[in-house]
């Protein structure tokens, strides 16, 4: 996705966000605001992708801050807070009739742990305030059977995720597609290094994800999405052998839709008007969209 003018308050708000997260120092905030401003100014072009545009915003902010994870700590109140809610949506998934659709829908609420931009959650505890609510909403967009009939063909499956808090409930998702396909392999794709509140081979380790999935990999650097430039070659070698993609989050949509990677399916929240409009759906959903064809 190609960065829209409503992404420039977003992207400095979120800039805003993390630099209050990081700091009380009030000249060091300024300078982090002001290396922003300045930056977007020179990069702001329609024609570039809006997450290439936003990781060398956040790269330059966190330089400035000199803090190389200004979220850790909103990241693991975000873990502590999913997995309270684990026997209830565990629960959930059980005394469904369709346990894989019940837990992409679960695994796509916890994507509304995000912080710092419009739709997403004030504080890690608030996904026990919304999520009945969002649970009862449902699906807004249900690719859900086409892409349940991609994954009952499936050999090679690549998920790549996003947000720690979400991890918890992925890790639950991964078990119902080895469930739903027993001859599925899945290869998990996490952050190569901290970047606002997404998971890292450190979280992932730490909730034992790797345990349910076959092989555990990194996008291999700083990025937010997927910088493919700088791809590991084990992720494109995985990435090119997989019969079906899953991208969490809307900055995996904004880094893929730039690609011709397909089928792929995004499971996410709909939380901003340009992602939105890049993907033909209502804003404030909770979708699973599969893409078949270019």
């Amino acid at each position: 996705m190609k960065i829209q003018p409503e992404c420039v308050p977003c992207l400095l708000k979120r800039i805003l966000f993390e630099t209050e997260l990081s700091t009380t120092d009030k000249t060091k905030q300024t300078n982090t605001i002001r290396t922003a401003c300045s930056l977007l100014a020179r990069l702001y072009d329609p024609q570039v992708c809006s997450a290439t545009i936003a990781t060398k915003l956040h790269k330059a902010a966190y330089e400035t801050l000199e803090d190389n994870d200004p979220y850790k700590t909103l990241k693991q109140q975000s873990n502590i807070t999913a997995t309270s809610l684990l026997p209830k949506i565990d629960s959930l998934i059980k005394d469904s009739p369709d346990p894989l659709k019940t837990s992409m829908l679960c695994a796509i609420i916890g994507n509304m742990m995000d912080f710092g931009i419009e739709g997403s959650s004030t504080h890690p505890q608030m996904l026990q305030d919304v999520f009945d609510r969002l649970y009862a909403e449902g699906l807004g967009h249900d690719d859900s059977e086409k892409l349940k009939h991609h994954l009952k063909k499936a050999i090679h499956l690549v998920l790549f995720t996003d947000n720690c808090g979400e991890i918890i409930f992925d890790k639950l998702l991964c078990r119902e597609l080895k469930i739903f396909n027993p001859h599925l392999c899945i290869t998990l794709v996490v952050k190569g290094e901290s970047i606002l509140s997404d998971a890292t081979e450190k979280e992932a380790m730490e909730i034992k994800l790797n345990e349910i999935v076959d092989e555990l990999l990194t996008t291999g650097c700083f990025a937010v999405g997927v910088d493919f430039t700088r791809l590991p070659s084990n992720v494109s070698k995985a990435l090119n052998q997989a019969d079906i993609i899953i991208a969490k989050g809307m900055a995996n949509y904004e880094s893929f839709s730039e690609t011709t990677y397909r089928p792929i399916a995004y499971l996410l929240r709909v939380k901003c008007s340009a992602i939105a409009r890049s993907m033909h759906l209502p804003k404030n959903i909770s979708a699973i969209k599969l893409y078949e064809y270019l």
